[in-house]
């Protein structure tokens, strides 16, 4: 009876479709694939989701160009694999381009899949997950496949701040195809394997006349190094598709959802002898941020993102008594510590991220100031310092703050202060709360002294000390409410814990609008 079923000429023909389908581009080009270091779609889908969880959608979908001898030229799936699976037993939706089937350029059709799981996964409140390795737009098409790109793009942007959106980038990414995954809220690239650029060597060479490699122009370590585009830069596929089950540990699947919580070992009130002495009381002196960090949350383990670029801000994940959190901190160990246009934006953008998604922020705070300098003022510093400013403002989730030394000027307001709506500000005893430090400060009040004075170098070193004792600790901002406690550093874990745990339940909206005009 099943070899009658199995002859049938309807379930053989099934039998074959699936195969070509599954097949893409031929064992040929599947060689060359693998040749050329790179995993198939099919073989990154496996790696990214629970073992045996994808379903797959439009599995003979096929382009609809006759043009250029594309009638005779069908492949069942057309260049793309869409679908949905789980990955850690959470729902996820996935699209992920075929470079062995026409380059996997993109087609009307291709775009279709594409847009459909994005449609499902905004639906159902499901993060959507592109791997991306494409020569971009079908040329055979023209408009259609252009038009495709802009329906994705649409839905990119709906999207946003609605289920998360994350996009590897495992091979070429080059002209329109980069903005679908600039619009995602991470972009992980491999070394070696990947780029993305706008117009590629060849072109730039004939329009400017620079000679520039295809990595160096927008490789992985460009994109996390110099321009900020990309977030992570893995060294295989198989260690961003790990990064990427990683990253998505941290996130709620909807903007409806808290972010997952994960049961921990490590004691809420758990004090780290090392705080005591790790932030140095010379207000010169270097230190790395990530050492605080480390010591205080769950583990000791911070997921950081763009680690390569902007190190004067630090961003990442972590978890306290297993909720997750988004941290924040200036790294003293980077220009002083200063906010300068990349580490503003750098910031900015993950605020609000965490904002979009209901995830708590917790911002470690050792700021001198903004970076002076021709080169900051006309990029616009002004602007761009104004978007962190903004991000923090508006943001609604719980804010905790911790300042653990400098917090000088307008940069102090900016770092999640009290007077931008944080909720629970600590400062360690070293904190320096003021408009700048005691030397420039007593330079321009008291100038006219110092000029006068008998000696005016022993009149300088008292004003100073004076200065000092007046508002380069924190007590005058505690004095006034600004600061909420004054903490010993080895108790920051519990005292933040325990903020947090008190903030869970935090509601709070801001004023009815369409969406504000942050000052991009």
């Amino acid at each position: 009876m099943s070899d009658t079923i199995e002859r049938d000429p309807l379930r053989q023909r099934l039998a074959a479709l699936e195969k070509q389908a599954e097949q893409g581009g031929g064992a040929e080009r599947i060689a060359k694939q693998h040749k050329d270091g790179k995993l198939t779609a099919r073989e990154r889908i496996e790696l990214l989701l629970d073992r045996g969880s994808f379903t797959e959608l439009d599995k003979f979908v096929t382009h609809r160009a006759t043009d250029f001898g594309m009638a005779d030229k069908k492949i069942p799936g057309d260049g793309v694999v869409t679908g949905y699976g789980t990955v850690d037993g959470r729902q996820v939706f996935v699209f992920a381009q075929d470079f062995t089937v026409f380059g996997g350029s993109l087609s009307g059709a291709y775009a279709q899949k594409i847009c459909k799981v994005m449609d499902l996964a905004t639906r159902v409140g499901a993060p959507i997950i592109g791997l991306n390795d494409s020569g971009g737009a079908r040329i055979q098409e023209g408009v259609e496949s252009l038009a495709g790109y802009a329906d994705i793009f649409l839905r990119n942007t709906l999207t946003s701040g609605v289920v998360p959106q994350l996009s590897l980038i495992l091979g070429p990414c080059a002209g329109g195809a980069v903005y679908s995954p600039a619009i995602t809220d991470f972009i992980v690239m491999t070394r070696a394997a990947s780029y993305m650029f706008i117009t590629g060597p060849d072109v730039i060479k004939t329009v400017t006349h620079e000679d520039v490699t295809k990595e160096a122009l927008g490789g992985a370590l460009a994109h996390n190094q110099k321009s900020g585009v990309a977030h992570f830069a893995a060294d295989t596929e198989q260690a961003a598709i790990a990064l990427t089950r990683q990253l998505l540990a941290y996130l709620p699947s909807n903007n409806a959802e808290d972010p997952p919580v994960q049961a921990t070992a490590d004691d809420p009130e758990r004090e780290e002898s090392a705080l005591a002495t790790l932030v140095p009381t010379n207000p010169n002196k270097p230190y790395d941020i990530r050492d605080v960090i480390k010591l205080v949350v769950d583990d000791k383990h911070f997921f950081e993102v763009q680690e390569h670029f902007a190190k004067n801000i630090v961003i990442g994940f972590a978890r306290f008594n297993g909720r997750a959190v988004g941290v924040v901190g200036n790294n003293p160990a980077v220009l002083a510590g200063c906010l300068d246009i990349d580490a503003s934006v750098k910031a900015a953008r993950f605020v609000r991220f965490c904002d979009c998604f209901n995830i708590p922020l917790v911002t470690f705070v050792d700021v001198p100031g903004f970076l002076p300098g021709t080169t900051q003022e006309w990029g616009g510093i002004i602007k761009h310092g104004a978007k962190l400013l903004y991000a923090y403002a508006e943001a609604t989730v719980p804010k905790v703050t911790v300042i653990t030394r400098k917090a000088y000027g307008g940069a102090y307001d900016v770092m999640a202060s009290k007077h931008i709506r944080a909720d629970v500000n600590f400062a360690f005893p070293t904190a320096e709360i003021a408009v700048m430090g005691p030397d420039g400060a007593v330079n321009i009040i008291f100038r006219k002294e110092i000029e006068q004075a008998k000696d005016p170098v022993a009149e300088k070193a008292r004003l100073v000390a004076d200065y000092r004792e007046k508002f380069a600790n924190p007590f005058k901002a505690a004095e006034l409410g600004y600061i909420d406690e004054v903490i010993r550093p080895e108790q920051t874990r519990a005292k933040v814990v325990r903020a947090l745990e008190m903030l869970k339940d935090k509601r709070q909206e801001n004023l009815p609008r369409k969406h504000g005009n942050i000052p991009l």
